[in-house]
């Protein structure tokens, strides 16, 4: 089995213009649990062994501040660092120890386009919260838009090791453990956000969070369906900031083994977005959002 330096995303960094406001959606609404907080910050968690998973700071505007990975226990923080430099980005954070729920060391990097990657190290793992099919366990992935695809499975694939799992005609999916994918790439004429999905237990919690969502008045922006690459049951939703976020499940487990796909094996029938065929046209709200978060 390949050795993958790092060995998944952890969390992710959204700034958000009202605070309190973001912190009782993705609380009250969403289903994540207040880890921590300090001057302008909250630390969110899910229900599973991660320390934190979202972490909102108080800014002017919406964008997203950071992507946050953890790197294998062995990985060489300096050589990653190093390698993303390589590729075109500027060292914006040497190795330094975070005051942060989970802790660790950690380096910062922002690439060519504008968006920090952070590399976490020995993380404190926390203990599990009881069982509760609602609520997010911990992030999925995270999808970037990207003006030049093959550019940044580049950046993922020399210089943090991950490996190409499949390609569609419009994105690209890289993984960096057994989920089929961790990151996605999607082809796009800006360099923003596009997405983070948030992994619940199985597809019936999909639902049924989704239906908490449409209870609070946040309509279904696509889905649900199941994707093609990934294998994975979708929801996704526009929060109250722009940002569009995910319910999802049974993402596909691979290994060496698995034969990355091309365009030509996810070609579906007219008139449908998923395989099921019962996901409707994405909302033009939708398709909007995923374009419009900048990386601060």
């Amino acid at each position: 089995m390949k050795r993958f330096p790092i060995e998944g995303i952890r969390s992710v960094d959204f700034v958000v213009p009202d605070l309190a406001a973001a912190t009782d959606f993705y609380t009250t609404i969403w289903g994540l649990e207040i880890a921590g907080s300090r001057d302008g910050s909250v630390w969110l968690r899910g229900t599973g062994s991660d320390a934190q998973i979202l972490a909102l700071h108080a800014g002017d505007g919406p964008a997203i501040g950071s992507m946050t990975f953890r790197a294998a226990t062995d990985s060489d923080l300096a050589a990653l660092a190093d390698a993303l430099v390589a590729q075109g980005g500027i060292l914006v954070a040497a190795r330094h120890d975070l005051d942060e729920p989970g802790g660790g060391r950690a380096v910062a990097v922002r690439d060519a386009q504008g968006r920090t990657l952070r590399l976490v190290q020995d993380d404190i793992r926390v203990a599990p919260l009881p069982h509760d099919p609602d609520r997010p366990e911990r992030l999925a992935h995270i999808n970037i838009n990207s003006d030049d695809v093959a550019r940044d499975i580049r950046l993922f694939s020399d210089a943090l090791g991950f490996t190409l799992t499949d390609r569609s005609q419009m994105m690209a999916f890289v993984r960096t453990n057994d989920d089929h994918h961790s990151v996605v790439i999607a082809e796009a004429r800006v360099n923003t956000l596009n997405h983070v999905a948030f992994q619940l237990p199985d597809w019936e919690s999909v639902m049924r969070a989704s239906g908490r969502m449409v209870d609070h008045a946040f309509p279904i922006g696509w889905g649900p369906g199941r994707h093609g690459p990934g294998n994975n049951v979708f929801a996704y939703f526009v929060d109250p900031f722009g940002f569009v976020i995910e319910y999802t499940a049974d993402v596909l487990q691979v290994d060496d083994g698995y034969r990355a796909g091309t365009a030509e094996d996810w070609v579906w029938p007219a008139g449908r977005t998923d395989q099921w065929g019962i996901a409707p046209p994405k909302s033009p709200s939708c398709k909007a959002a995923q374009l419009a978060i900048p990386f601060a």
